[in-house]
């Protein structure tokens, strides 16, 4: 099932149906500042074994998610001063960054390292859906095993709608996946390049 919502001012009332099934643990398709995520409510321990499953993922990769600002990150995540900083400059943004997970954050989240990765993404629709629901959604790209993202939300249903219990269409996007920083050491440290600029990262 496709959902059309506006990209630059998200109905309430479609976000709201799109909370509701969330919720109810719906694995859902929807756009980021980067790609085009897969997700569900980080509390819905059933939601989360169907994202390993359709995306073929092992174990030992953890999911990331989405939090809807700073304040909700430091639930989840210590953040120290010197992390702080950095994502006060860059969030939201087209950046994962990695940081210690606290105890808020469901065990079949958790890597060996006890790390998780958190987004903060500069897209309407998504940060609604995080501020109505309440916590955090899972966020992976919207791909199948290593596949290249798909980038345009017709084609998502068309290939994944079987699997989803909707796709968002909130129009198409490049396909470019977010930066990854690691912020849990003295210094960042970039893990993957993507959209988000890294010429900061060496000053």
């Amino acid at each position: 099932m496709i959902v059309p919502i506006n990209p630059t001012h998200p109905q309430p009332r479609l976000i709201r149906r799109v909370v509701e099934a969330l919720a109810q643990g719906a694995v859902i398709s929807y756009p980021t500042d980067t790609v085009y995520g897969i997700g569900c409510d980080i509390f819905s321990k059933s939601g989360i074994e169907r994202i390993y499953q359709l995306k073929d993922r092992s174990r030992k990769k953890p999911l990331s998610f989405i939090c809807s600002d700073l304040k909700d990150i430091s639930r989840y995540a210590q953040v120290s001063d010197a992390a702080y900083r950095v994502m006060r400059k860059h969030l939201p943004g087209p950046y994962t960054f990695i940081l210690e997970a606290t105890k808020e954050v469901p065990r079949i989240m958790m890597s060996k390292r006890r790390t998780v990765g958190i987004r903060v993404p500069e897209n309407p629709i998504c940060l609604e859906l995080v501020r109505e629901l309440m916590h955090p959604i899972i966020t992976t790209s919207a791909n199948v095993n290593e596949e290249s993202p798909i980038v345009d939300p017709k084609e998502i249903d068309t290939k994944l709608g079987k699997v989803l219990d909707l796709v968002i269409d909130g129009g198409a996007l490049p396909n470019v996946p977010s930066t990854v920083i690691d912020l849990t050491g003295d210094f960042p440290y970039v893990i993957r390049e993507g959209k988000g600029p890294i010429d900061w990262v060496a000053a």
